[in-house]
């Protein structure tokens, strides 16, 4: 059976963006007769506090998308909260330690930006392996000063994969990704550590999410390997823009549901979201469960969606 999922960041209250995700995770899911959970991606827990992910599980209700086990609810995969789920983090990242994968690192994100490191096409740094050779004294010493994040060492490998929605993809581990965090300076589990564990543990088969997402699929498919795994299928969706071009925040405001229930039905707001993913050809109102039998993937576009002014 398909088993997707959910895992929002409640960090605010959830714009089209997300509702987007959720709409397509859903639909992808119900139309292959399989079910949906809600993990609540809460690692960052001063930041994302639980009347948040409260929040976002009424509002998925009230769109007619409420998942089928997990969040409050719970389930038998449980607890559905990454702030709860810290030991089972620790036994993995355990086992990578054992395998003499992970070290400590000392750098900082401004040191790592200011220095000569590569950079990837989206901005983000590739880690040049500073601390990947420091010695014992080296890192004792250092860890005076400041407590260190732990880096997993990548093989200079290619990993490739077929995508769901985009397609082939491919990234070389060390030359495109480098070294990543997997815990960080305060003891939290990192979230490319996270989200392999609890998808597998769960026994997620299909994975939904915005193609900005898409880069981190090779390293979590090589952290699947390595820890004995099974990974799900991915499927990347384009991500939705602003009428002016911008990605929608949650930290703007842009179209956050609570502006949206002030204006409209649910019918109205799945129906819009429908018409700009390709799934309708009208913004008529429409339940979500109406889209299930005509769902397929190649109805969704693959480049980025502009938000047509007036719309919402």
């Amino acid at each position: 059976m398909t088993v997707g999922r959910y895992a929002p960041s409640p960090s605010g209250r959830m714009h089209l963006g997300n509702l987007c995700c959720c709409l397509l995770a859903w639909l992808s899911a119900k139309s292959k007769g399989g079910k949906v959970v809600l993990r609540i991606e809460d690692l960052d827990a001063m930041r994302c506090p639980r009347r948040f992910a409260d929040l976002l599980e009424a509002d998925l209700a009230w769109l007619g998308l409420a998942a089928d086990e997990g969040g409050s609810a719970g389930g038998p995969d449980g607890p559905y909260y990454q702030s709860e789920r810290a030991d089972i983090y620790g036994y993995y990242y355990g086992k990578l330690a054992e395998m003499g994968l992970v070290y400590p690192c000392f750098c900082t994100r401004s040191q790592l930006h200011a220095a000569s490191a590569p950079h990837r096409s989206d901005g983000q740094v590739v880690y040049p392996g500073t601390c990947r050779g420091l010695t014992p004294e080296q890192v004792a010493e250092k860890s005076r000063v400041r407590p260190p994040a732990w880096r997993v060492r990548v093989p200079d490998e290619t990993i490739r994969f077929v995508d769901g929605h985009l397609g082939p993809y491919a990234e070389n581990l060390a030359r495109d990704c480098g070294d990543f965090v997997v815990r960080r300076a305060d003891g939290g589990f990192a979230y490319q550590l996270a989200v392999v564990v609890d998808d597998a543990l769960m026994g997620v088969t299909q994975v939904v999410r915005g193609a900005d997402l898409l880069s981190s699929t090779p390293r979590q498919l090589w952290l699947y390997r390595t820890l004995g795994l099974k990974a799900p299928e991915f499927c990347h969706l384009p991500l939705l823009l602003a009428p002016d071009g911008r990605r929608l925040s949650k930290r703007d405001g842009d179209q956050s549901l609570e502006h949206l229930q002030a204006k409209y039905t649910p019918e109205q707001v799945i129906g819009r979201l429908a018409y700009v993913c390709g799934l309708a050809d009208t913004p008529a109102p429409r339940a979500a469960a109406e889209l299930v039998d005509g769902f397929c993937w190649d109805k969704v576009p693959k480049q980025d969606i502009c938000l047509p002014e007036g719309l919402f």
